[in-house]
């Protein structure tokens, strides 16, 4: 008899961006008229950056000539791409990560999905809260109970502690999607540390890297001594290049990084992560590679730096307009993301309702990336300016 994954049936209602987009929905039906600011899905509003646009252009013309015409792409992404994120984003920052550890999809949300593919189902896992919601979901899709939740409250300033259960796989999101927080050198090194000494392995998302303007922030977990054992590190272009609509990531696994089984044989993950690509995808457009290859050169390097700058100044200006609310928040500096506490006496979920009623605002409960998320506000600095000047002129008049 045929029958569902009941996996699914642990997971806690609606994915979160489901149920705030239908409360929208709905308030828009009542009030037609509206003109809602959307400061909740982290969705970036400006355009693709003139380089990627000539190479997404010089790719779609080499398509309709036989001589350059190209069909099913390498499930790990064309050398070109890989050859230039090594050098531009690892070796020049004195990090020797080579193109054959790097690979090449659709996205770091599909990635830190994906990945738990790799492990055993019986493996602890330790996951901050709050935190983006599909690192746990997607293991308790595949069947895995054994999760050590990290608080992150303003009470340890958003950084998780050292787990005193020992875990075997750690999840780490550093700037921090929700709470905006980034963590610096030594910060970083006592998880790499607290890994090789419990022969834990690190999923490391730095999705938000190209946010970090402050010192001593690394931007890459490899820059931490001995991580290249035990850490593996997704990136995104999707909020530092704008790819959100046309999809391009990268996956670095170290050749050093290995694993045993159950019969203590060590297996390379990069191999594993190869096998499970070749196996499930058939990769990234070729018209996309070629537009990301643009983002890594100097001149698109330095366009998109200004958008980057951009969507900065705007998660300043919501900061300040949280300031003048008496609300307290992290993030806005080296983040796109504003997490704020919500007013006395409503919860994460009464204040979205709130804001959606009084001031055509949304935002994302906190409540809906963890327990500890409770109590918390996210907004996002991703928008036009007008907008985001507006948001913040409705915001100093809520009651």
């Amino acid at each position: 008899m045929i029958m569902i994954n009941e996996n699914f049936n642990a997971l806690k209602g609606n994915y979160l961006f489901f149920e705030t987009g239908k409360r929208v929905s709905d308030y828009r039906k009542m009030n037609p008229g509206a003109r809602i600011i959307r400061l909740g899905i982290g969705d970036v509003t400006e355009p693709l950056s003139q380089s990627i646009i000539d190479g997404l252009k010089e790719a779609v013309m080499e398509m309709g000539v036989r001589e350059t015409f190209q069909g099913y792409p390498p499930s790990e992404g064309y050398d070109f791409l890989r050859n230039i994120i090594s050098e531009t984003e690892y070796k020049a920052r004195g990090i020797d990560i080579s193109p054959d550890e790097i690979f090449i999809s659709t996205g770091a949300k599909e990635d830190t999905a994906n990945i738990q593919e790799l492990f055993s189902k019986d493996i602890k896992i330790a996951i901050p809260d709050p935190v983006y919601p599909v690192y746990a979901d997607s293991n308790i899709m595949a069947g895995r109970d054994k999760i050590v939740y990290l608080p992150c409250t303003s009470e340890n300033d958003f950084l998780p502690d050292l787990p005193e259960e020992i875990p075997d796989l750690i999840y780490l999101c550093f700037p921090n999607n929700p709470t905006g927080r980034a963590i610096n050198h030594d910060g970083l090194k006592k998880w790499v540390d607290y890994a090789r000494q419990k022969k834990a392995v690190i999923l490391f998302d730095a999705a938000y890297e190209a946010y970090i303007r402050g010192e001593g922030i690394p931007h890459s977990i490899f820059e931490i001594e001995g991580a290249f054992e035990v850490a593996v590190e997704f990136r995104s272009l999707s909020k530092s290049a704008g790819f959100t609509g046309t999809r391009c990531s990268y996956t670095v696994i170290p050749d050093k990084l290995k694993v045993p089984d159950k019969s203590s044989e060590f297996h390379s993950l990069k191999d594993l992560w190869l096998r499970r690509q070749s196996t499930k995808s058939n990769g990234v457009a070729y018209i996309i590679q070629k537009g990301a290859y643009r983002y890594f050169t100097e001149q698109g390097r330095s366009e998109n730096r200004r958008i980057v700058d951009y969507y900065l100044e705007n998660a300043a200006t919501i900061g300040r307009g949280i300031s003048t609310l008496g609300l307290k928040y992290s993030g806005a500096v080296n983040s796109p993301y504003v997490w704020c506490n919500v007013p006395e006496g409503l919860t994460s979920w009464q204040f979205f309702d709130e804001l959606l009623n009084q001031c055509n605002i949304v935002g994302t409960p906190g409540s809906g990336f963890g327990s500890c998320g409770e109590g918390y506000f996210r907004l996002t600095g991703f928008g036009e300016r007008k907008d985001i000047n507006e948001a913040v002129e409705r915001l100093v008049k809520f009651k």
